[in-house]
């Protein structure tokens, strides 16, 4: 009579599995609504950042890494043709909020980087996990929708992506 106890924890384990191997979303899908805490300590909810216009969310491994730091540093430096065309940046990391708020300050990004520590971010946007980091993988979202995905996103050319990509929706 064991039977019974072991099917709801086998049923849980495998329901966390499909949730832990979920796949990126796609163009078309609805944006998540999910939130988490900036550098600044402050709650962010999504859903009403997806309100306010084009949103790119854009998740990196670590803060403060090179590659990290080179994509960052590409949506910073072309900062003024990403506004001009009224796209939002958000920056995702499982890394803590001082860690963020430190990655954040060091390099003067004018968007704000989420500290997704306990990964529900990632999981709503189906963003693989390794080792406790979040593959590299950017999702533009208008009118609550993802219009763009890159799920192997660039460092150095991270904004030129975006920007093209934006440019090509309107086509």
């Amino acid at each position: 009579m064991k039977i019974p106890k072991i099917l709801p924890i086998a049923c849980s384990l495998l329901a966390l599995g499909l949730f832990v191997h979920a796949e990126p979303l796609q163009v078309g899908a609805p944006a998540p609504e999910v939130g988490s805490t900036d550098q600044e300590g402050n709650v962010v909810n999504l859903k009403e950042v997806f309100t306010k216009g084009p949103t790119l969310v854009y998740f990196y491994p670590k803060a403060d890494t090179p590659g990290c730091t080179k994509e960052g540093c590409s949506l910073r430096d072309n900062w003024k043709a990403l506004k001009d065309k009224g796209i939002q940046v958000i920056g995702v990391s499982e890394d803590t909020v001082a860690e963020q708020k430190a990655f954040h300050d060091k390099y003067t990004f004018p968007f704000p980087l989420l500290a997704d520590h306990d990964g529900k971010v990632a999981a709503a946007f189906g963003v693989p996990l390794g080792n406790g980091h979040a593959k590299r993988q950017s999702f533009l979202i208008k009118d609550g929708k993802i219009v763009w995905n890159m799920l192997a996103a660039s460092t150095d050319k991270q904004a030129a992506d975006v920007l093209k990509a934006y440019d090509e929706l309107g086509k």
